[in-house]
């Protein structure tokens, strides 16, 4: 597998996986710390889409490399758009593919019927996710779910 380099910017880009792409998905990992804050693995995501007649799930790709893992509820008929999942792997953290894949994100959404507005949520103290929506322009409701914050962006 080539890796990332850091000395030139690689494209990200949003990928469908496929049984040849796969593995590379299941071996991205948070930091271990970060677990509390990702407590599904790629593996159960995707096993979880299977079943989810409204999940949208990609690979995300510096490059080549596989770098992270996104998934989304999309219910068009009643214009429920929802980020369901976002990781970066461990060893691709803070070089801005996060940011960047959720860019991909978000303009994909805003092709979708009916798009006017956006959802994701967090766990209470994820600093890191907090910084992120918010950059994005994502802004906390006000109510919970799941024990997670809930978060709008106006599209």
């Amino acid at each position: 597998m080539s890796s990332a380099r850091e000395d030139q910017p690689a494209t990200v880009t949003l990928r469908e996986i496929t049984a040849a792409t796969l593995r590379p998905i299941l071996e991205l990992e948070v930091e271990v710390d970060q677990k509390q804050y990702y407590p599904r693995s790629n593996a159960y995501s995707i096993a979880e889409a299977y079943f989810a007649p409204d999940a949208w799930f990609r690979g995300i790709y510096a490059g080549e490399t596989p770098v992270g893992f996104v998934m989304l509820s999309l219910i068009p008929e009643r214009a429920e758009y929802f980020l369901w999942r976002l990781m970066i792997d461990r060893r691709y953290q803070r070089q801005g593919y996060g940011r960047e894949a959720m860019h991909l994100v978000i303009d994909y959404v805003r092709t979708l019927p009916n798009a006017t507005d956006f959802y994701t949520s967090h766990l209470r103290g994820n600093p890191g996710a907090a910084a992120l929506y918010r950059d994005l322009g994502f802004r906390y409701t006000g109510d919970e779910t799941d024990g997670d914050l809930l978060m709008r962006m106006s599209l």
